[in-house]
């Protein structure tokens, strides 16, 4: 099923991507995974709701633990893990909120390999209720926040133009008004990450 293989897909790379062995080709290795799994999104999205055979979910026992995965990522992406991101854009007045690339990504996997567990025990329309409903309340806005952020990292980067780091930014704050901002916002060039994150402006 294309579904599952875009899937399985997703949580292959990004756990290889979070070894570190190719630093290099990092962001951009995710960008596209990300682009190429919110695409079976867009699919599940576009589809009439999926209804479940069972009315209750069956019990898939403990759940994986992914922390691994998100300090990995963290450590990697950690000169532009923090990024800024409206919740919702059709929220009046809404202020941005800080996210971390790392946490998304290790959120959107747990949502997959959930639907995964099910695909893999033969419950295919329960792996495809999961992530189609998962995809409206979770996975879906995640991954399309992240790749919203690695779009505008490798844009910076080939645009040759400077990248504002938020100093002292943290996920567990309002970023607040334009002007508060502006105080926060420290300049840092894009050379400083090309070499570790892969990112290299052209001759």
């Amino acid at each position: 099923m294309q579904i599952a293989d875009q899937v399985q897909s997703f949580i292959v790379a990004t756990t290889e991507v979070a070894k570190g062995d190719e630093p290099d080709s990092a962001v951009p290795f995710l960008l596209l995974e990300v682009s190429q799994l919110l695409l079976a999104g867009g699919r599940l999205g576009a589809h009439e709701d999926i209804l479940p055979d069972e009315r209750y979910e069956p019990d898939l026992g403990a759940e994986p633990d992914f922390d691994d995965l998100r300090e990995r990522l963290a450590e990697l992406l950690d000169p532009v893990d923090v990024y800024s991101e409206v919740f919702d854009p059709y929220e009046p007045r809404k202020a941005p909120v800080a996210h971390r690339l790392s946490d998304d990504l290790a959120d959107v996997v747990t949502d997959l390999r959930h639907g995964m567990d099910h695909y893999r025990a033969g419950r295919t329309t329960e792996a495809l209720w999961w992530w189609q409903f998962s995809y409206f309340s979770n996975w879906g806005p995640t991954a399309s926040a992240a790749l919203r952020a690695l779009q505008s990292l490798v844009s910076h980067v080939r645009l040759d133009q400077p990248l504002e780091e938020l100093d002292g930014l943290d996920t567990d704050q309002d970023l607040g008004e334009e002007e508060e901002l502006a105080e926060e916002a420290g300049k840092v060039m894009a050379e400083e990450i090309l070499g570790p994150l892969g990112l290299r402006t052209g001759r």
